[in-house]
């Protein structure tokens, strides 16, 4: 569903998941969890274009992964509403035993024998954070960020995978998928709609446009 998430009010709290802008790689590893990657000049720009079109919601809460790109995406939000940017573990990127290599179709680590055995596995998957550890501690992060938003919205900033594994998972959808069509652009809003604690509607949109899922990272 694609169309504008409704603004706060009485019982009705919106939690928007917004993934990170655009990020500095030039060598295109996947970086994953490494510290040091920030956000590109067009990711920064993504991140003030986001914020602009949060003006004029009724931005409660501000909380955001720990890892510097989701960190820089949310700060022009929380500034913009005056409010103190939180942070929340839970919203860290996928572990992933490829960070650091590059991995993209064809390329790189995937072509190397020595790597196929972390692949037998895509349906948990075996090459990193399980599928359902993942949308549980996103869906906890969540659930915090409603509660503390309650009646208004709140922004939770952070990363491709994590975010469209907990959109599969309220869906309910299989877990593994392939990247390739993740609905989750830079910058890009997954909005839960809550009336009390029930979740009645998810809204997606695309802020700075659409980008290629098969970006690296996430």
């Amino acid at each position: 569903m694609r169309d504008h998430a409704p603004t706060g009010g009485g019982d009705r709290t919106v939690v928007h998941l917004l993934r990170h802008g655009e990020v500095h790689n030039p060598t295109g590893i996947l970086y994953g969890r490494i510290p040091g990657f920030r956000l590109s000049e067009r990711g920064r720009r993504q991140a003030l274009t986001v914020a602009e079109h949060l003006a004029d919601h009724d931005i409660a809460h501000v909380v955001a992964s720990p890892l510097d790109r989701a960190q820089q995406t949310a700060a022009p939000i929380a500034d913009s509403h005056r409010l103190e940017l939180g942070t929340d573990e839970r919203l860290i990127e996928a572990d992933n035993q490829f960070e650091g290599l590059r991995v993209s179709v064809g390329d790189g680590a995937l072509r190397s024998p020595q790597h196929w055995p972390k692949l037998v596995n895509p349906f948990r998957p075996s090459w990193g954070e399980p599928y359902l550890g993942i949308a549980h501690r996103m869906l906890g992060a969540v659930q915090r960020a409603r509660a503390v938003a309650e009646g208004h919205e709140a922004v939770c900033v952070s990363h491709q995978l994590p975010i469209w594994t907990l959109r599969r998972f309220l869906e309910g959808r299989r877990m593994w998928h392939d990247p390739r069509r993740r609905e989750c652009s830079l910058a890009s809003l997954t909005s839960l709609v809550f009336e009390g604690e029930q979740l009645v509607r998810l809204v997606y949109s695309e802020p700075v446009g659409a980008t290629n899922p098969r970006v690296t990272g996430a």
